[in-house]
């Protein structure tokens, strides 16, 4: 095989190229060899595979965002909810009350504050209901107790965040539940890096039985064509045994006809 034809196929492996092919047309051959510095193996120019590369990567970046986001945004609800019902029950405590109230009242601000967020207002548009930011931050809480409501509530983010990391660890490896909470707490940390491990070798299985479904799939279409031909070569063998042993017969039949003649000739003379 050429270098030319080996840097083709390596770099463009949809194109059913020969050497032949080449040889006889070595335009073309200079053809591809400069589409092979443009194009990547899938057949995308390498500009565009660059671009999808990176649209991907920001993807990924604002999905990282956004879940996090959404995580907080989730264990916020939560913990209104846990607040409201020992407000219910009657259990609750003044802290608590007052916790409850300020963060309901922060989150409800900040909600109202993206309905009015434009990011291209128009010079004449009029803000919905007439409003502006300023008219929500005067709603919020004095500057003291964001403070405080921001303290805590840090402090109750870290506790569920942990809780539900430690709950999900048990879920994983049930045989951590015995172990100290600095060792669960290592492991953790380190249980994105598992879950990612088992993800990529869960997928190698995958690919791999597939690959052996298709090969599957390939040998069973071959068994009937193998089968005839067995059969076929069985039907030939019984053929040629039944002739040999048909032949064998008849040479002791005329044998024994051959040997009774012979005995009759004697006993005629």
């Amino acid at each position: 095989m050429s270098r030319n034809l080996q840097y083709v196929t390596a770099h463009l492996p949809m194109l059913q190229v020969e050497e032949e092919d080449l040889e006889k047309n070595p335009q073309f051959s200079k053809l591809l060899l400069e589409m092979c510095q443009f194009l990547e193996a899938s057949g995308a120019s390498v500009w565009l595979c660059n671009e999808l590369e990176e649209s991907h990567r920001e993807m990924r970046i604002q999905r990282k965002l956004w879940f996090r986001s959404e995580v907080i945004y989730r264990l916020i609800q939560e913990i209104l909810i846990e607040l409201q019902v020992k407000k219910q029950e009657g259990t609750i405590t003044d802290e608590e009350n007052k916790f409850q109230d300020g963060l309901q009242q922060c989150l409800l601000v900040s909600e109202c504050s993206r309905l009015l967020s434009d990011p291209d207002p128009d010079p004449g548009s009029v803000p919905l209901l007439g409003l502006e930011k300023q008219d929500l931050h005067d709603l919020l809480p004095s500057q003291m107790d964001v403070l405080w409501l921001r303290e805590r509530l840090h402090k109750q983010l870290e506790d569920a965040l942990r809780k539900k990391c430690f709950n999900f660890l048990s879920f994983h490896q049930p045989e951590t539940d015995e172990e100290g909470e600095v060792l669960r707490a290592a492991k953790a940390l380190r249980l994105a890096t598992t879950l990612e491990d088992e993800k990529r070798r869960l997928k190698n299985e995958q690919e791999k039985h597939h690959e052996m479904g298709e090969l599957l799939e390939k040998q069973q279409e071959m068994y009937p064509s193998v089968l005839l031909r067995c059969l076929a070569l069985l039907r030939q063998a019984a053929s040629d045994l039944r002739l040999q042993a048909q032949t064998d017969i008849d040479r002791m039949n005329a044998e024994y006809l051959e040997t009774k003649s012979n005995a009759y000739l004697l006993k005629l003379r």
